[in-house]
């Protein structure tokens, strides 16, 4: 099984800080371009502005107008032009503003980026890191909450990351601009400013609150491919990525439950042998993602836990996810897979 998320980082990191998860993406760009002169971050409004969520404040500024550039409103004209920059050698990191409007760039992500070492027979790389907020829970309504990472996560050629907590957002972002495949890099919106137990009506904790705050100063990596032990247990496996390791949490704790906990990182690649060993372990499985359920990537993992862990199952395989519907605004909390919802499967695998 992976080992903590500390023991796994490589890098040069020094004093350590609390940040929440917007400063903890802006670290990582810093850094980055600061160390390669190769790296490029590009979007809508992420230079003077510094994003609609502040996550490129200040890098415009220190960096230079060429370095960090805003664009015109076209995700496919950001993402061509960044195939283009991967295959000319150079990092370039472009913001798609929500993942809602990252469609239009598809056909550049799918059949170009995507292929680029392939078709070329490894004489073009396609080294770019697309950044995106992603995920519901801010009452963004059907087209700034969509989680569309199944998608990506089914084309041959792309990798796709999550991160949890800030520690691993600035870590899991640098091995992303250093990895020579594109990456598709969401951002659960909803834990930007802190984690978030589910429980929408109460206060929200913010992120300095909280022990996976803590972020070193510096260059560190997290490696694309390794889940995070997020709490042992022996009574289920929980598998979820994003702003659903929070909400999962927060309900086995409240439930009392000795739940194995697994955070994912990344999907593609899929650390497929901590999952192994956790559902070997426990005998039971619960999936929670917050995009729509009809081929959603928790369909992928129930299968994959089937066929790799067949006769250690003692109860069949569950899921909580989004509804096969367009994301609601006045409904969000019935479509949000929240403690009601993870706490009513909890207590129909540990019945049977």
């Amino acid at each position: 099984m992976s080992i903590d998320v500390k023991d796994q980082a490589t890098g040069d990191a020094g004093t350590e800080r609390r940040l929440n998860m917007i400063e903890a993406i802006n670290d990582a760009l810093d850094i980055m371009l600061e160390r390669d002169n190769d790296v490029i971050v590009m979007g809508e409004d992420v230079g003077y502005f510094g994003g609609v969520f502040r996550c490129t404040a200040g890098l415009q500024e220190k960096h230079g107008k060429t370095r960090v550039f805003d664009t015109p409103i076209s995700e496919c004209g950001i993402i061509g032009v960044a195939v283009g920059m991967g295959a000319y050698g150079l990092r370039p990191v472009p913001e798609i503003q929500f993942a809602d409007y990252i469609y239009p760039g598809l056909d550049q992500l799918i059949s170009e980026a995507a292929r680029l070492r392939y078709r070329s027979a490894n004489d073009y790389i396609a080294p770019m890191t697309v950044r995106s907020p992603f995920g519901g829970g801010i009452f963004g309504g059907q087209t700034h909450s969509q989680s569309p990472e199944a998608i990506f996560a089914h084309v041959a050629g792309l990798k796709t990351v999550i991160p949890a907590t800030p520690y691993d957002a600035k870590g899991l972002l640098i091995s992303a601009i250093e990895d020579n495949d594109p990456v598709i890099f969401f951002e659960p919106k909803r834990i930007y400013n802190g984690p978030f137990s589910g429980y929408y009506d109460k206060p929200v904790e913010p992120w300095k609150k909280h022990n996976d705050s803590v972020v070193p100063e510096g260059y560190y990596k997290v490696p694309l491919g390794k889940a995070r032990q997020v709490t042992e247990g022996e009574a289920l496996t929980v598998l979820a990525y994003g702003t659903m390791v929070h909400v999962a949490e927060a309900v086995c704790a409240t439930k009392g439950i000795d739940a194995d906990i697994l955070d994912l990182r990344t999907i593609v690649p899929l650390d497929i042998k901590a999952i192994e060993a956790s559902v070997e372990k426990t005998g039971r499985c619960l999936i929670v993602h917050e995009a729509t359920r009809t081929a959603g990537f928790g369909a992928e993992l129930s299968a994959l836990v089937t066929e790799r862990c067949f006769y250690h199952l003692e109860a069949p395989v569950e899921r909580v996810t989004g509804f096969d519907t367009p994301y609601p605004h006045s409904l969000e909390w019935a479509y949000f897979p929240g403690p009601v919802r993870i706490g009513e499967a909890i207590d129909k695998i540990l019945k049977d």
